[in-house]
């Protein structure tokens, strides 16, 4: 079972898998963030690195994504890349991760990828207010990533709103579950979970009945 989950920048995604994990299990679930995808720009000066935008499709290496991802349905194991978001750069260790009954898919664009969305069993939403996920994003890339104020607001106005209302606001068309707010909707994420533990539960009893068939034959 793959779940995406979309949404803007800020928009509470990453608290949204956080707690589902929470509540089934991180044993049982996979977790995967588009934002590990983006494509290396080592070959890049690095003063044009920070002018890429980063917010339009084309910014993730979507092949490998979509390779990952299908790899993991199909029960094999990947090794994630891990993206240095200070140099524009992937770094040269990876994660590897494991195959689990489900598989969690985060990110903007994940909507906007005809190849990905074919593979969700489960496509989710988190709507948010523009200014509540504009000041998110700004306390995240100043705290985390370094960056200065003055140009987290440039890149905000120059590329992160445009391509929000040009790729990830129609997107949400896509989605059978929309949770406002984000990771505050515990309603919604009890829901979401409560589903998830369903599935589990159905796919545990279907191997131990397959595994007791066998035993009897």
């Amino acid at each position: 079972m793959i779940i995406g989950i979309c949404g803007g920048t800020g928009s509470g995604k990453t608290t949204v898998a956080n707690r589902i994990l929470q509540a089934v299990g991180a044993h049982d679930v996979a977790f995967i963030q588009q934002d590990s995808y983006y494509r290396d720009l080592d070959k890049m000066p690095l003063d044009y690195r920070s002018k890429v935008n980063f917010d339009h499709p084309d910014a993730i290496d979507n092949d490998l994504l979509v390779a990952h991802v299908r790899a993991l349905k199909s029960g094999r194991t990947v090794e994630l890349p891990v993206y240095d978001f200070k140099n524009h750069v992937r770094r040269k260790e990876t994660l590897r991760l494991e195959p689990k009954l489900i598989t969690i898919l985060e990110g903007i664009l994940i909507f906007a990828e005809p190849r990905l969305l074919e593979a969700m069993d489960v496509k989710v939403f988190v709507d948010t207010p523009d200014d509540i996920r504009f000041i998110r994003r700004l306390r995240r890339d100043i705290v985390e990533r370094g960056r200065t104020m003055d140009s987290v607001i440039e890149q905000y106005l120059a590329s992160v709103r445009p391509m929000h209302q040009q790729f990830v606001e129609p997107s949400k068309r896509f989605a059978d579950v929309i949770i406002p707010e984000g990771g505050h909707n515990q309603v919604s994420i009890d829901l979401l979970s409560g589903k998830i533990r369903e599935r589990l539960s159905e796919e545990r009893a279907r191997r131990a009945a397959a595994l007791s068939q066998g035993a009897q034959v």
